[in-house]
């Protein structure tokens, strides 16, 4: 496959005359790369938008999947296409993420699809097109939903009396959310309005409600909510349930609620231009600021993370079922190695366990096989609902952060992917480097101070190094109203380590996993998250079995 991700000529022009020198007619095949969606609204408006593509390049084979729950997969759309070309006698296939903004399915979900595609045919030359990003025809469709909601409005107001609200989907991305703040900017500018908010349906700060609220604070006549969305479903309906809440709460202020973009013929336009431009290997991605390509201030971590899918559990989900199926349908028992289930058919037998509340046995046995030794369980403490909290935990917050990377590498892969669990460890982050020697505190402790800072509640925290980490988490518990979901303290060693411990085990306010001595490490702390995590999958497979 050719990864097409480099940077554009001197104009946009420039960039459409070289391609359309380089494609003459028909020499390539199109593959449409959607998000998917459980609402059937958004389903049949991209199918509407595919139809469109079609239309405007009938000289192309086009097929079209989807990245998760709908179907056809993007996986069964370019076996299509690779069918089709071949008979066609076509070798080029363009794959085109029918996406706003590069962030993680443009950069990574939908090329580990072609990818792997490309391996099975490598006759075929794939080339992976940038996403639809603001295009000057987008802008003008953009401008176009902006006048069609004033058009609905009985009053004449001047744009400078108007606050546009510019609502993006949000993603874990910086770069790409920051390309929404350019488009409120650009349509602000261009447009006339007096001011713009900027907010986002998810994942991203500030969220709907507090872009709506904030806007509506400002002393305006008048608010314009553009969603920077391409199709309807269920976050563009959310999103002008919340317009009309802030209109029933708001009688001096009028809120106009502008249409999303739609399968129109500009945005089918813009699909054909990226696919031309894949080709002709002029796919213009956002490298400069790319996360994944160079270290970006707060997510220095994430350079060179592999091209891998993040939605294998839903892929194609709601194909011929109900669309009220929960994502966690997917979900299967854990089933360990062979050699594992033996040993834990070992451990279960090498002791009483009756004598632990059942809740407790997979991590109080994961402990047990992690140090070889039955009696490491006898000084562990587990404070009431701390198992039961911390499964619930990483179901819903699905982040951990650790205090060094070999807890972080103990964790089992293919359960934090199953589950859709991010990790976080900040020991060898730039900043942590820069807070440890400003504060003068240990660099495990000042990425707890960073976990704090980034994170808030929403974490499961597991510590199997450093005593300094676990005292600096129960310092913002208490001083800071810190409240981590759980606090696992498992290091080991002999300077500070019974004290953190002890100090821990005192700390009412959260729930807590922890030992007394000397004992632990990091495959301690990593083990009972393994083990939770285990539960974790169990319960979502015995629920959905039922």
């Amino acid at each position: 496959m050719t990864n097409n991700f480099v940077h554009p000529p001197q104009s946009a022009s420039q960039a459409i005359k070289i391609v359309d020198g380089a494609t003459d007619a028909s020499n390539f095949s199109i593959v449409i790369a959607g998000h998917g969606s459980r609402d059937p609204d958004a389903v049949r408006e991209f199918e509407t938008l595919v139809t469109l593509v079609r239309a405007r390049a009938p000289q192309h084979v086009v097929t079209h999947g989807y990245l998760e729950f709908s179907s056809p997969t993007i996986g069964d759309a370019l076996t299509a296409a690779v069918t089709k070309s071949i008979a066609a006698g076509v070798q080029k296939i363009a794959v085109v993420p029918a996406v706003l903004l590069a962030a993680r399915h443009a950069k990574n979900d939908m090329p580990a699809e072609v990818l792997a595609m490309a391996r099975d045919y490598p006759a075929i030359d794939f080339h992976f097109g940038a996403p639809l990003n603001l295009h000057p025809q987008l802008l003008q469709l953009a401008q176009e939903r902006i006048i069609a909601a004033e058009a609905t409005s009985a009053q004449t107001l001047r744009r400078a009396d108007t606050c546009l609200v510019l609502v993006g989907r949000g993603t874990t991305d910086p770069d790409a959310n920051s390309e929404v703040s350019k488009l409120a900017r650009m349509l602000e500018e261009g447009m006339g309005f007096g001011s713009a908010i900027v907010c986002y349906s998810g994942t991203a700060k500030p969220l709907v409600a507090d872009g709506l609220r904030a806007a509506a604070q400002l002393g305006f006549s008048r608010l314009v909510v553009l969603p920077f969305f391409l199709f309807d479903g269920i976050l563009v309906k959310r999103i002008y349930a919340a317009a009309d809440e802030l209109q029933q709460r708001e009688d001096g202020l009028e809120v106009l609620k502008a249409g999303y973009l739609g399968a129109h013929a500009h945005v089918a336009d813009v699909l054909i231009e990226r696919a031309r431009e894949a080709v002709a290997g002029r796919a213009d991605m956002n490298c400069a600021l790319c996360k994944y390509r160079v270290q970006i201030v707060g997510f220095e971590e994430q350079v060179g993370e592999p091209q891998r899918a993040h939605h294998l559990q839903v892929r194609g989900l709601l194909a011929n079922v109900p669309t009220t199926i929960p994502e966690q349908a997917a979900i299967l028992p854990y089933v360990p190695h062979p050699i594992e289930a033996e040993s834990f058919r070992i451990i279960a037998a090498g002791r009483d366990w009756s004598v632990f509340p059942a809740a407790h046995l997979t991590v109080l046995q994961r402990l047990v096989h992690t140090s070889g030794d039955f009696n490491a369980v006898d000084d562990i403490f587990l404070s009431p609902g701390a198992v039961e909290t911390g499964i619930r935990a990483l179901l819903r917050c699905k982040q951990i952060v650790t205090d060094v990377t070999m807890v972080q590498t103990g964790l089992k892969r293919a359960l934090l992917e199953e589950l859709g669990i991010q990790t976080w460890c900040g020991v060898h982050d730039r900043e942590t480097h820069l807070m440890s020697a400003a504060h003068g505190i240990t660099r495990s402790a000042a990425g707890m101070r960073r976990a704090f800072e980034k994170f808030g509640n929403d974490i499961v925290l597991a510590i199997g190094d450093a005593p300094t980490a676990i005292m600096e988490v129960t310092r913002l518990i208490r001083e800071h109203g810190w409240r981590p979901q759980l606090v696992i303290g498992l290091p080991v060693g002999f300077v500070g380590t019974r004290e953190s411990k002890d100090d821990l085990r005192r700390c009412l306010q959260v729930p807590r996993i922890t030992n007394s001595g000397t004992r632990g490490g990091s495959p301690w702390a990593a083990s009972v998250v393994n083990g939770l995590m285990i539960d974790a999958q169990n319960q979502l497979a015995g629920y959905v079995s039922v």
